[in-house]
């Protein structure tokens, strides 16, 4: 398998899995910042122009973290990251989704991207505000709601926490945000685990 990703985007949550399972695989860089998902190389493999991609063995590609996440579970039973009845499994797919379609554009592509919702260069701070306003009106949903104990869903650690990490990364690493207790613990508890060390260093992180 080959995992593109960009460092320190949300394809870091793919990469912490991946490395939870143990199984080889490769890294493709595809720099954000310098605009290499538009370019004709990369968007041959991805005309989405966007990460994280997995290509996988069989030559075919996945993209869209929830849909990769779910795929890499499910593929492989034995690692245990995703729960096998049906609420369980709901509920993953609930947290999936939460984290990628609503905290992640809503809460941090205001901050990252600002131009992407407003041309006016005068209103990009009010917009970052938004951003930071509404990524801890939605951690603080999380927090209220918290299903499980040191992990989100009360069956344990699955590829959920994976999605939640990334974004609670980027509140304390980029945003300068401070999580609620239940995300705080989380995200040490996320920081602890060997996997998310290794992902974090393969692409030059701080912990």
């Amino acid at each position: 398998m080959k995992l593109f990703y960009s460092p320190g985007a949300c394809s870091v949550g793919i990469h912490v899995i991946l490395e939870e399972l143990g199984k080889p695989y490769e890294l493709g860089l595809v720099a954000l910042k310098d605009g290499a998902q538009h370019k004709p190389d990369y968007v041959a493999i991805n005309p989405k122009s966007k990460v994280p991609a997995l290509l996988r063995d069989d030559g075919s590609l996945l993209t869209e973290f929830p849909v990769i996440a779910m795929w890499l579970a499910k593929a492989n039973p034995d690692a245990k990251l995703a729960p096998t009845d049906l609420e369980g499994e709901t509920r993953c797919a609930e947290m999936l989704d939460y984290v990628c379609g609503t905290i992640h554009p809503q809460g941090f592509t205001r901050q990252f991207r600002t131009a992407n919702f407003t041309p006016r260069e005068e209103d990009f701070p009010k917009v970052v505000e938004q951003g930071k306003a509404l990524a801890a009106k939605y951690f603080d949903v999380l927090e209220k709601t918290w299903a499980g104990d040191t992990w989100v869903l009360p069956s344990g650690y699955s590829v959920a926490d994976a999605a939640l990490f990334f974004v609670e990364y980027w509140a304390t690493r980029r945003s300068g945000m401070t999580l609620p207790p239940r995300l705080d613990a989380h995200l040490k508890a996320m920081l602890a685990r060997p996997a998310v060390q290794r992902a974090l260093q393969q692409e030059g992180l701080p912990a």
